[in-house]
């Protein structure tokens, strides 16, 4: 069979770039409405895109001040998108740090049964002090503590949906999606993960990536092609290659300065305050990616950035002020479509989770320019084969995962 891409979107606020609500046309409240949400799923649906991704945190986000938020529960909003679509899949992020497998497995397995197995479920190990702080923690728990407790979890509530004798969807039960880059990341990834959410700027390292997952979930008993790896990637996207570059000098000029900074002090765990913006940041300051706290991937990603290119703290947050660490490609739709094309026949990805500059305009931009002519070069669909989220993604039924790791208490401690 041939190899072919996937491609979701992921349904960020009002778009990935940090200034998008600012952005000329845009409405900045509308991802506070249901409408702005199912009207992008219905684009998607129409351009055959596998699925919709909402990424999600069980916090309440100081940065509100700064930019929109993600302000709507997934699972709820995937409800409402169901109802009013036939296929495209639905990916809601939940967390295994802050909720209850039992619960989840029932909320989730509800919603595939009643979506007509579209689901799948995106397995995040929240980090940040923010959110450890929304469930009355003193302290966000340590990284490999979360994986530990990522595994255990994971496992029972694919027990649960595996034992599962009534309201049991076409798809068999919802994917595991996962997101992680860290040591223990990939582990979890490819014991249990057939879709990996990563985050990649290099197309070496993304190769080596893809591959040492596929390898690892061999070791682990399982088929590589049962993992479809698909890195974020934020497009910018015009009419001619000045026009492109001129919508991101834009989405540059309207990025809080605030929000750019406090963003990327959670990424690398420590505060900007006093550094000069014309100065590289100070290596000292910098740890390797495995003793970081909070999001290792993202972590790993802006210091490979930084020990690359040595930039000044400007060109650190003007580089990253639209994906956050994951890649943006910036120009027309030839070239945006030559990019993905060079990455998916290069073994660097299955395709993306594609990630739009501004909502709803940069999704338009994409379906209606990028997409034909990824279908034009014979690499994505014209229609779906199948109805199913594991029909989009060529993925059978795995075989239950089973002691991943040493077992852990569920509890995590304050």
């Amino acid at each position: 069979m041939t190899r072919q891409l996937h491609l979701n979107v992921n349904i960020l606020n009002a778009g990935v770039f940090g200034g998008s609500w600012r952005f000329p046309g845009t409405d900045a409240t509308a991802s506070y409405t249901v409408e702005h949400y199912t009207e992008i799923a219905k684009k998607a649906e129409a351009a055959k895109l596998d699925a919709v991704f909402l990424a999600d945190g069980p916090v309440l986000d100081p940065n509100i001040r700064h930019r929109s938020g993600n302000n709507l529960e997934p699972t709820t909003v995937l409800a409402r998108i169901a109802a009013q679509t036939e296929r495209i899949g639905l990916i809601g992020t939940l967390s295994s740090s802050y909720n209850d497998p039992a619960d989840l497995a029932r909320r989730v397995a509800d919603l595939d049964h009643l979506a007509g197995g579209r689901v799948g479920w995106n397995v995040v190990t929240t980090a940040g002090p923010v959110a450890a702080r929304n469930f009355g923690r003193e302290g966000e728990p340590d990284h490999a503590l979360r994986y530990r407790r990522a595994a255990e979890f994971v496992e029972q509530v694919v027990a649960t949906w595996a034992a599962r004798d009534s309201f049991v969807s076409p798809q068999g039960r919802p994917v595991v999606v996962q997101a992680g880059g860290s040591s223990d990341g990939r582990r979890l990834a490819s014991r249990v993960g057939e879709v990996i959410f990563s985050a990649d700027q290099d197309l070496d390292h993304a190769r080596a990536f893809r591959e040492e997952i596929r390898r690892g979930a061999a070791e682990f008993g399982r088929g590589p092609e049962e993992v479809v790896v698909l890195p974020g990637l934020s497009t910018v996207v015009g009419s001619t290659e000045a026009e492109a570059k001129q919508r991101r000098e834009l989405l540059d000029e309207v990025l809080p300065d605030a929000y750019a900074r406090a963003r990327l002090a959670g990424q690398l765990g420590f505060s900007l305050d006093g550094l000069d913006d014309d100065e590289p940041i100070p290596a000292e300051l910098l740890v390797e990616p495995d003793a970081a706290g909070g999001s290792q991937t993202f972590y790993r990603v802006v210091k490979d950035y930084i020990d690359k290119e040595n930039p000044t703290l400007r060109r650190l947050l003007k580089h990253l002020s639209g994906g956050g660490g994951h890649r943006i490609v910036v120009g027309t739709p030839e070239q945006i479509a030559d990019d993905v094309e060079r990455w998916f026949l290069s073994g660097a990805a299955d395709g993306f989770n594609v990630m739009p500059d501004v909502l709803p305009s940069g999704f338009d931009h994409f379906v209606e320019q990028v997409v034909p002519e990824l279908q034009r070069r014979g690499l994505f669909r014209r229609e779906y084969a199948g109805t199913t989220l594991r029909d989009h993604l060529g993925l059978g039924l795995p075989s239950v995962p089973q002691g991943v790791w040493e077992r852990a208490p569920l509890a995590v401690a304050r």
